[in-house]
């Protein structure tokens, strides 16, 4: 970590505030970068320090293989982010990044390490539900490009770049066979409060489904839905903006 740059090698976008109360680690989904979050800083309370989290295989860490799976990928990013945990914070992770979050909350607790004060999930099911579909990292590239379409998250523009898209695809397939491959471990449920966020029309993720988080939390846990699918974090990204600003306020985190 650079005190002058304000860089940490596993964060994108980090803008250090001295003055905030609160760090938010936010985790991105399968295929996704902390690009996604880059804006958040500037819109969300001055209290909050933003920290995008940047994977292995993506942005400056291109050069980097990307990890397929859960259990090393979440020992590298609790190791990466320790330095920033002297500080009051959050994890908000959508997707596959809202089960890297939840799970490496559990690592920092069997590490006797500083815990989150509050775990915000989105359009992600319960991590002891089981995932109804069959896996799709392993399909061959034209079921692949055409399950990524379905999923509606990668740019219309990606498909029309051969070259681009063929760069992305393995990152994808790991990224896919992160989440296809994990398999829940019992542990007690979190101290923290969790808050759950899901989109009215995602079909890949049922309402009881999100409901099911509460049982992972020994604390408050609430689920607020909003307009839009899987990805409403980008379609609705204002609404659900204000929202979290208004849980930061709830909680008591700001």
């Amino acid at each position: 970590m650079s005190g002058a740059t304000g860089s940490v090698h596993g964060l994108a976008y980090y803008k250090p505030r001295p003055e905030a109360t609160l760090r938010l680690f936010c985790f991105p989904y399968a295929g996704g970068s902390a690009l996604v979050y880059r804006q958040w800083a500037d819109r969300l309370p001055r209290q909050v320090e933003v920290c995008p989290v940047q994977l292995p295989g993506r942005g400056h860490r291109l050069g980097e293989v990307p990890v397929n799976r859960m259990a090393p990928l979440v020992a590298l990013v609790a190791r990466e982010i320790r330095p920033l945990l002297n500080k009051r914070f959050a994890f908000f992770g959508h997707s596959m990044g809202a089960t890297t979050a939840f799970e490496v909350a559990r690592l920092l607790r069997r590490e006797r390490a500083p815990q989150p004060s509050h775990l915000f999930i989105s359009a992600r099911r319960a991590p002891q539900v089981p995932n109804p579909d069959p896996p799709t990292y392993n399909l061959p590239e034209s079921e692949l490009i055409e399950d990524l379409r379905r999923l509606n998250g990668t740019p219309p523009e990606v498909f029309d770049e051969p070259d681009l898209l063929k760069m992305m695809l393995p990152l994808i397939r790991a990224d896919f066979e992160v989440t296809q491959t994990y398999a829940y471990g019992e542990e007690p449920p979190l101290d923290c409060p969790i808050t759950v966020y899901g989109g009215l029309g995602d079909r890949g993720v049922k309402r009881e489904n999100l409901d099911a988080w509460c049982t992972q939390t020994t604390a408050p846990c609430a689920v607020r839905l909003f307009p839009g699918d899987h990805f409403y974090i980008n379609a609705n990204r204002e609404l659900l903006l204000q929202t979290l600003t208004r849980d930061l306020h709830q909680y008591r985190l700001l």
